[in-house]
């Protein structure tokens, strides 16, 4: 048994009041400004600790030697050929190290999905860059900063701060040009955070003016079923000042920005910067920033809206050295001395062009006067615009914002004042999306703002959004072997043709591609996309279909280029017609596929049923025929495909002595209960889809094979608590695998009868609960992968004895769906309190893939916690619907089919689910029984 003290003082409720005075909370009871009650929230002068990173032990390096060496020599060549172009890593890189380490610093990201992310710190840094597909500058561009100018007593009381915590590296040198010479005067003892994606809140409770209280609420414009504005990339900060003095203040507000792209890209040389005034009294300065090696530029704009109690004025280029014709030192005792520009700065033009290794600066300050115990507030944007997104192959396309915008890099002067008119109208949604969810007592408060953080990975991890290609050119450079493979076993009639086209034509939302994680460089990794899935189905459901859309036309494919898999060191073909590809590629994305290349994942026995069970649930929630059509001839591929490895004809698929599924470094010997039970589901699954597009024979045929398999793994892994790992003799093949009932998840959430009867699944779940959850640290940690039933943790491997995040909400989501809601929230809850609470490791906003049980993460910033809405999704199914009637089969019968249940549906107010309860699906096509 594993057990600890860690957490003892845990607490997962954190009411603003413990964070601020209840005066000052009053004081900002208006327009938004106060933090929500529910809410993420820390103090700016909080310790960001630096991250504990993962290491082998010494047998798994032994074990792992091989691969080691033939993976180092492939990076090396990946390095050497992204030098010439991008300087990208190779998609997966365990030996190259980030020159900033990992700390817990981040907080809730900037912007819309798709077009390049921002991150921002909990203490106000701007950091985390992804601007460029697949790359990543993780540290903070310090000339990025808020700061304040306060005068009270016609001039004779100052206070200038940076409105962030800290000492900045260099501060304190002598003769500084730089930002040293600003006042980084904030403590951040009585400044607080709050985060509740997509929108964050920071309280300066009387810091650093005593007299002054000060809200600032970042907002972004991610507004689920919102395909325009939720490709934005922008953001507003508005600033509420509430002065509690007896005295008018003067006060400005100044943001400053470099221009840069993160890490070094500034001094790249040729940025220029310009000045603007637009409509509606939104006017700033447009940072023009050529990107270095052939990437496309991008242009950030930074603006302020002027109104009667407002003046704006920018300074368009400072620098940071003493050959600057105006330095930061001199731009801040410029603001010290006036609080505002010259005017007559707007009339400069554009800059001269930067030389290389010169950083250019630009500044926007917006003043106003707060009467004594008056209130005013000051509205800023930020927006980045960078049309073309490129691929290191040659593959160019649009972003999805262009649609609306255009593809000049000026937009950014469009984007900022949208969004300084919008967010009012964006706010008001958002809150109407969250709201039920925060309103609802019967959820753990931790789970409710959770829920909606673990959402920061579709802006922030490497989200690409474009536009169409059937509407924007691919302009590529180049041509590959990827051919489409016809289907001569599955006929399209006529008229389901033409449902098809018309929803390509008429409902077209572009394509989307997110990052496996932002150290595995991948896009739409598909075996993790399956637990991550959910959160797109219930938010972004046409972005969904169309990543299944994409699947399903790789699925039909095939690539026979040769590809060495480090593995084993063997050599294959990239990608085998039949097979689900593992991901949709890292250069050259939807064109080249398969990037991963440690195993040959066209014999992985999890990839198939997974695309299978991600299309029914996908199909079943939103009842779009249209998309069914489109999928069948793949969902039909990919079930034949597996049949070749049912080598015992029991209607089974077996493992192959090696591991061939999502746990990649977990080796698997004949049946096994993560591949056994997701194939049971989809046999069942592909059976019920095949009766709604009327393949009828396909049906009996999966039916058939079904009633064959089931009693086999019963017979094969039941142990009479819960499924053995596999039906091996090697030292884990007893172990107890959190994940053991994916199959079941699916088929709960899908509204598919049970694959077992209630018994075996209560006991399965009570097992893992019991031995995976709480023999870890009291259950404050989270489910470990794999635990021996001598309650001792399964070492057997890396993989087995780490700790899964998204592999713990999916299990929680599974107990939902069973009825067990007490341990469903206590396993998750150990996610949380390990992840996200004050007592734990400092994961937020950058959830890893997992950790030890000594809290050593892998893989920050991974996409499987998306899981979290798995969970949503079945909390959402227990309750009381009402239920249309659809196919049935009986397990005894033959077919009946009902036509007319599924309809071409584009109806984007949500999706209507197709269960009522977790235990009672009437509407499958397997009769329930209970």
């Amino acid at each position: 048994m594993v057990s600890g003290t860690l957490f003892l003082c845990r607490k997962n409720s954190w009411p603003p009041e413990e964070y601020i005075s209840r005066t000052t909370l009053q004081l900002f009871d208006f327009d938004s400004s106060a933090p929500p009650a529910q809410a993420w929230r820390r103090r700016l002068n909080s310790h960001a600790n630096i991250l504990k990173e993962f290491s082998i032990t010494f047998m798994e390096a032994i074990r792992m030697v091989r691969l080691g060496i033939r993976l180092w020599s492939y990076i090396r060549k990946e390095a050497a050929y992204g030098r010439i172009l991008y300087v990208q890593k190779a998609p997966i890189d365990p030996f190259t190290r980030e020159s900033c380490k990992p700390s817990a610093s981040q907080g809730v990201p900037l912007g819309g999905m798709g077009s390049g992310s921002i991150s921002r710190g909990f203490r106000g840094d701007f950091r985390q860059w992804q601007i460029v597909p697949g790359i990543c500058e993780p540290s903070p561009v310090m000339e990025n900063q808020f700061s304040i100018f306060i005068s009270r007593d016609g001039g004779n009381k100052k206070i200038a701060s940076v409105l962030a915590p800290g000492q900045h590296e260099r501060l304190g040198k002598a003769g500084d040009q730089g930002i040293s010479s600003w006042g980084w005067n904030l403590n951040g003892q009585h400044s607080t955070y709050h985060a509740l994606f997509p929108r964050a809140w920071t309280i300066y409770d009387g810091e650093p003016d005593p007299e002054l209280k000060i809200s600032c609420r970042q907002i972004s414009p991610f507004i689920p079923h919102n395909y325009g504005d939720s490709s934005l990339p922008t953001a507003v900060f508005v600033y509420t000042l509430v002065n509690t003095g007896r005295e008018r203040a003067k006060v400005s507000l100044l943001f400053t920005w470099a221009n840069s792209i993160g890490g070094i890209s500034h001094f790249s040389g040729d940025h220029v910067n310009e000045p603007f005034i637009g409509k509606d009294g939104v006017s700033g300065v447009l940072l023009h920033h050529k990107t270095a090696r052939g990437n496309p530029p991008v242009t950030f704009a930074i603006a302020a809206c002027e109104s009667q109690n407002v003046s704006v004025t920018v300074l368009p280029s400072f620098g940071l050295s003493e050959g600057s014709r105006i330095t930061a030192k001199d731009m801040w005792g410029g603001m010290v001395e006036d609080g505002q520009f010259d005017r007559a700065n707007f009339g400069t033009g554009p800059s001269i062009p930067s030389s290389p290794g010169e950083t250019v600066c630009a500044a926007v300050s917006a003043s106003t006067w707060v009467e004594a115990h008056g209130k005013c507030t000051v509205a800023f944007a930020l927006a980045w615009s960078s049309p073309k997104v490129k691929f290191l192959k040659g593959s160019s396309y649009h972003r999805r914002y262009t649609k609306f915008y255009g593809t000049s890099e000026r937009a950014a002067v469009d984007l900022v004042h949208d969004a300084l008119t919008n967010y009012k109208r964006w706010e008001e949604e958002i809150e109407n999306w969250q709201s039920p969810i925060l309103n609802d007592e019967r959820l753990p408060e931790w789970y409710k703002f959770t829920l909606f953080n673990e959402l920061y990975f579709l802006v922030a991890g490497g989200t690409v959004w474009i536009e169409s290609p059937l509407s924007t050119p691919n302009m590529r450079n180049d041509h590959h072997q990827l051919v489409e493979v016809e289907n001569a076993d599955v006929k399209v009639t006529e008229t389901e043709a033409d449902c098809r086209q018309d929803s390509i034509k008429n409902d077209d939302v572009g394509r989307f591609l997110y990052l496996e994680g932002v150290e595995y460089i991948m896009w739409c990794t598909y075996d993790v996309h399956f637990y991550a899935s959910f959160a797109l189905l219930e938010l972004f459901p046409k972005i969904e279909l169309n990543i299944q859309r994409d699947f399903a036309k790789a699925v039909l494919s095939e690539d026979v280029r040769k590809v060495k898999f480090l593995a084993e060191g063997k050599c294959g073909i990239r990608k085998v017609r039949g097979a689900v590809p593992h991901d949709l590629g890292t250069h050259d994305p939807w064109n080249e596929l398969n990037a991963y290349n440690i195993h040959d994942s066209s014999k992985w026995k999890d990839l198939n049923p997974k695309f299978v069970l991600q299309v029914y649930r996908d199909f079943a929630a939103t009842r779009d025929m249209s998309f069914g059509v489109d999928v069948w001839p793949a969902v039909r591929a990919a079930m034949e495909y597996m049949e070749q490895f049912d080598r015992d004809d029991d209607g089974l698929i077996e493992n192959d002595g090696f591991p061939d599924q999502t746990y990649d470094t977990w080796t698997v010997h004949g049946v096994s209960a993560y591949c056994g039970c997701l194939w049971l589901a989809a046999l069942q699954a592909a059976a019920a889809m095949a009766v709604e597009i009327g393949d009828s024979s396909f049906a009996e045929r999966c039916k058939s094979k079904f009633l064959k398999a089931k009693p086999s793994f019963e017979k094969k892994l039941w142990n009479g608590s819960y499924f053995n790992y596999d039906s091996g003799s090697s030292s884990n093949s007893k172990s107890i695998q959190a994940d053991q009932l994916a199959g079941q998840w699916y088929t709960a959430s899908s509204g598919l009868p049970s694959l077992f009867d209630g018994f075996k699944i209560r006991n399965a779940l009570q097992k893992i609960y019991d031995f995976n959850v709480m023999k870890v640290k009291g259950g404050r940690m989270g489910a470990v992968n794999g635990m021996h039933p001598s309650g001792k943790v399964d070492e057997s491997c890396m993989q087995s004895r780490e700790i899964w995040s998204g592999i713990t909400y999916a299990v929680a989501a599974t107990m939902i769906l069973t009825g067990m809601e007490e341990e469903a929230f206590k396993t998750a809850e150990g996610i949380f309190i390990a992840g996200w609470s004050e007592d734990g490791y400092g994961y937020w906003f950058q959830t890893p893939e997992g950790w030890t049980i000594d809290g050593h993460f892998r893989s920050l910033m991974y996409m499987r916690p998306l899981a979290i809405w798995g969970m949503q999704h079945a909390l959402s199914l227990s309750l009381p619907k009402a239920i249309p009637e659809g196919p049935k089969i009986n397990i005894k019968d033959g077919i009946h089919i009902s036509p007319g249940r599924f309809r071409s549906s584009h109806n984007e107010t949500g999706i209507r689910k197709i269960a009522t309860k977790a235990k009672c699906f009437q509407n499958s096509v397997f009769r329930c029984s209970c």
